[in-house]
């Protein structure tokens, strides 16, 4: 394996001490780790540590004398594979959304053209604070890699989002992202995701938790393994990737027209999305007011299934890919799906388990085909999103 190089920033929270395991993981992999520490990480852990496990300076002031003449904020951000962050404070996060390089972190992240990837961790309450929630938008718009923060008790006392995740787990996510085969090039994929929504009147819908999480990671997982990606979204609750192609979309209808539409351009197709099984059968231009007390009876009909008419359209090569959200009888559903609507593979979850289903980070599925049934144990969307593309590869090779 030919050595990558890692620039590791450690910002100032008490997640610091951890970091220092991370340094150790990346080294035992044969990567080359030069660390940049903000004068307040330094009050958690020295800069000898981090020298020592990682054989190179830990570099703090920007005005440090180098050891070459190289100007070491631009070197070590030409040097990078990939700029990692961890922990990651929700200054440096309000600093990356904006721009600001005061020192020498946020001064070599500035500089950077390599991959970045940071580790939120803060007190819960910093965390859920809209001002932190907006920067981490515009980091995410802009392609930067996040993975946590998780759940749990907190160094502060609290209780909550807010803890930084396992070294194990961002050592994980650097080797996915510095290891990723370009193994899609050449291939169209065509990815939906997130919810629609059907209306009874202008302020009033019906719809699901779907947030969308799931079909951005695999448009971005993707993206990342080389393919070109036409993504088809409906409502999401998440910042949406940087694709080849995006359409937006309201209803199941609108959901139908745009994937009969791109259909037989991809080579695969994902169906990710979470559309409304049925509409109302009558809807109202104006908002509906309240009848005095009296009952309502709103009756709906079925909504065109799009995974069926794009199973009838199957093309010779075409891999096609769905998804069965159940609460029950898991696998005898999602066997029926898949032979029904000429599928090539299905991942099933059971919404009513822990970290599975709608709008959450993780997910627990089972990969279904006409020969074999896969669980797959609990793990991050993202981290999820690789192993279905895995899946699916390996069927298009088989």
């Amino acid at each position: 394996m030919d050595s990558k190089t890692v620039v590791l920033g450690v910002t100032g929270g008490i997640a610091a001490y951890k970091s220092a395991e991370l340094v150790s993981r990346l080294r035992k992999r044969g990567y080359t780790v030069h660390v940049i520490e903000t004068k307040n990480a330094t009050e958690f852990v020295t800069p000898l540590t981090f020298s020592t496990m990682s054989g190179q300076p830990c570099i703090v002031d920007t005005f440090d004398r180098p050891e070459t003449w190289n100007v070491k904020h631009i070197a070590l951000a030409q040097a990078a594979d990939l700029f990692v962050v961890a922990p990651a404070t929700a200054n440096i996060i309000a600093k990356m959304a904006h721009g600001i390089a005061d020192d020498m972190l946020s001064t070599t992240i500035l500089a950077t053209k390599a991959p970045i990837l940071i580790a939120p961790a803060m007190n819960t309450g910093m965390w859920t604070a809209q001002a932190t929630q907006d920067n981490m938008q515009i980091l995410k718009s802009r392609g930067i890699h996040v993975i946590g923060p998780e759940g749990g008790k907190l160094a502060c006392g609290d209780t909550g989002t807010g803890r930084m995740s396992e070294p194990c787990e961002i050592e994980q996510e650097i080797v996915q992202l510095l290891e990723r085969p370009k193994d899609m090039q050449g291939l169209h994929v065509l990815i939906t995701a997130g919810a629609t929504r059907e209306y009874l009147d202008p302020v009033r819908f019906i719809t699901n938790e779907s947030s969308g999480r799931m079909g951005f990671a695999l448009a971005e997982a993707a993206m990342e393994r080389g393919a070109e990606v036409t993504l088809v979204q409906g409502s999401t609750s998440v910042p949406q990737p940087a694709v080849t192609h995006s359409i937006s979309v309201k209803t199941t209808q609108d959901l139908y027209d745009a994937v009969v539409s791109e259909c037989s351009k991809a080579d695969i197709v994902i169906q990710a999305a979470a559309p409304c099984d049925y509409r109302f059968e009558e809807t109202y231009s104006q908002k509906m007011k309240k009848q005095s007390g009296e009952p309502v009876v709103l009756r709906m009909v079925e909504n065109p299934d799009i995974a069926a008419e794009v199973g009838r359209r199957k093309q010779q090569g075409q891999t096609l890919v769905g998804f069965a959200a159940e609460t029950e009888k898991l696998t005898d559903h999602a066997m029926k799906k898949l032979e029904k609507k000429n599928l090539d593979l299905i991942v099933a979850n059971d919404v009513t388990m822990p970290g599975a289903g709608f709008n959450t980070d993780t997910n627990i599925v089972t990969l279904i085909t006409r020969e074999e049934m896969e669980p797959i144990p609990k793990m991050s969307k993202s981290q999820l999103a690789f192993v279905i593309l895995d899946k699916i590869l390996k069927l298009r090779n088989s």
